[in-house]
């Protein structure tokens, strides 16, 4: 019996990521991925193993663009660390990450505040995804590490708390729900840069057995 023609695998990721984005993650079947991807049902299998393996690779893939690019901005506010300021224009950059992800990537952008790493980070995903769903984890938090000591000179849980709320919380409550509309409000960024000013400038509690 012939084996399944492999189709291009990030043809099939661009499907993927069209039904998910355009109908909801219930939307995507192997029949209507293989439908909108011009492939087969076993092409798909062959390809990735598993439906869920698909989901995962789909969000794994724009995860890595994203955090790439909050990185870069990140390191270009640092690159004049002597100039006052510099840490806490890193932080607000990488806060505004994700509103320029969508301005760049509106589909790709949907696609990250639709689904959460956890919502694919499922058993039924091949394990090398997995782990590497798993590593994008630790090079955010090496981010958040490098943002605490760039504006407080300290890497401790306390500090980096108080970074994730700056770059991970605020934006989820104020970013997120309008990336999923297609647009982000001019107001709203200036909304999240205000608020992640205000957290700055509490700073962090003090650190332990202070």
């Amino acid at each position: 019996m012939p084996r399944p023609r492999v189709h291009a695998p990030d043809a099939l990721l661009d499907a993927a990521e069209e039904l998910i984005v355009e109908r909801g993650r219930a939307s995507l079947t192997v029949r209507a991925l293989a439908d909108r991807a011009g492939a087969s049902n076993g092409s798909i299998y062959h390809t990735f193993g598993s439906l869920e393996t698909v989901v995962g690779a789909a969000w794994l893939r724009r995860g890595r663009e994203f955090l790439a690019g909050q990185r870069a901005a990140v390191d270009d506010a640092l690159g004049a660390r002597a100039v006052p300021g510099a840490g806490r224009r890193a932080v607000l950059a990488a806060a505004a990450a994700p509103a320029r992800f969508a301005d760049q990537q509106p589909r790709a952008a949907r696609l990250l505040v639709t689904l959460r790493r956890d919502d694919v980070l499922t058993d039924a995903v091949a394990p090398a995804v997995a782990d590497q769903l798993r590593a994008l984890d630790a090079a955010l938090v090496d981010t958040l590490r490098l943002l605490a000591l760039a504006v407080w000179g300290r890497g401790d849980g306390a500090a980096v708390d108080a970074i994730t709320t700056c770059v991970v919380r605020l934006p989820g409550a104020l970013l997120f729900p309008e990336i999923r509309t297609g647009r982000v409000r001019p107001h709203t960024r200036t909304q999240l840069a205000a608020a992640v000013g205000a957290v700055l400038d509490c700073g962090p509690p003090p650190p332990p057995g202070s």
